[in-house]
């Protein structure tokens, strides 16, 4: 029977989250007042953090979507100025925002915060794919953004990207530099191998090792299938959600195998670091093991492999 990962590990945070808010062990923070990091300013730092989920508890000014309630948000909020005094202190200096689900397609907290932290912050937005997606995505990348999240809901591999709406949103995608951001499961893989023959100059992103390992172990066909993907010049992929793979613990040295056969198959110059905040900062997990995985435990990395991994890739797809 196929397992629907995307199911178990929304699950997951749900469970881990809901268990550390009734004993008290949320991070320091989150569920404090908002801090004074809330107002515009340039961090201090270099790397950056390409995937972080931001979201306030102020539903008046940002109504959530049909089907989440307040109580839905877990931690009760994540802002930038909690986020900041997380990924200050390690050096971060800019972050990609990916919109947070319990918006739905209403990006505004998101294009608000980027527009309160000028130069912060870089956007990946969640659109309707059937509702003139295409305009859509120009109108928002003069906003700043440069991805735009997909994911396969419950739809079966092969069934979900070769449609008419996800071939348009891949066009527009070529045409104006913009990252399709993919959300999936291994067994998507093959299908998504499909898609890029087809559009071989949209870019791609893949989130999160397309969550190989989150069942605790790194099989063999999946990671063939992700490297495999490598041939096509314009696939970039997240090392990324280290707190939801493998052992699941730091200092996630287990990891660390999976992250030398990317670095093999693409390059530094086609992956990028990731937390994963706020679930990167929750049920015992901490910011600084996560990016110390790749400035210090994985020593295969050279100094300019670091360079790219922590920088150069993200802000290539997301800043430039």
């Amino acid at each position: 029977m196929r397992i629907n990962h995307e199911t178990t590990i929304n699950h997951s945070r749900r469970q881990f989250l809901a268990s550390c808010a009734a004993g008290g062990l949320l991070a320091t923070g989150l569920t404090g007042p908002v801090s004074a990091g809330e107002r515009p300013g340039k961090l201090t730092g270099d790397w950056i953090d390409a995937h972080v989920h931001v979201w306030t508890p102020d539903t008046d000014a940002y109504p959530l979507a049909r089907g989440f309630l307040a109580e839905n948000m877990m931690p009760p909020r994540f802002t930038p100025g909690q986020l900041f005094d997380h990924c200050r202190p390690h050096g971060v200096g800019r972050i990609v925002l990916i919109q947070m689900s319990f918006y739905g397609f209403d990006n505004s907290y998101m294009l608000d915060m980027m527009r309160r932290h000028r130069g912060v912050f870089g956007g990946v937005a969640v659109i309707d794919e059937q509702d003139e997606a295409s305009r859509t995505m120009v109108r928002l990348a003069r906003r700043g953004v440069r991805g735009f999240r997909i994911r396969p809901g419950e739809m079966e591999p092969g069934s979900w990207l070769d449609r008419a709406p996800m071939h348009a949103m891949w066009k527009t995608g070529a045409k104006e530099g913009l990252a399709m951001c993919h959300l999936v499961n291994p067994e998507y893989l093959p299908e998504m191998d499909r898609m890029c023959e087809k559009h071989p100059d949209t870019p791609v992103v893949i989130d999160h090792f397309a969550r190989i390992g989150i069942d605790g172990q790194v099989g063999k066909e999946d990671l063939d299938n992700l490297c495999g993907l490598a041939r096509h010049k314009n696939v970039s992929v997240k090392v990324s959600a280290y707190y939801a793979l493998g052992k699941k613990a730091a200092p996630y040295l287990d990891l660390l195998p999976m992250i030398r056969r990317l670095l093999d198959s693409y390059g530094p110059e086609r992956l990028m670091w990731a937390s994963d905040g706020p679930f990167q900062v929750v049920a015992g997990h901490e910011y600084g093991p996560s990016i110390d995985l790749i400035k210090e435990k994985a020593d295969f990395l050279s100094t300019g492999d670091r360079e790219w991994l922590l920088t150069k890739t993200a802000e290539k797809i997301f800043y430039s």
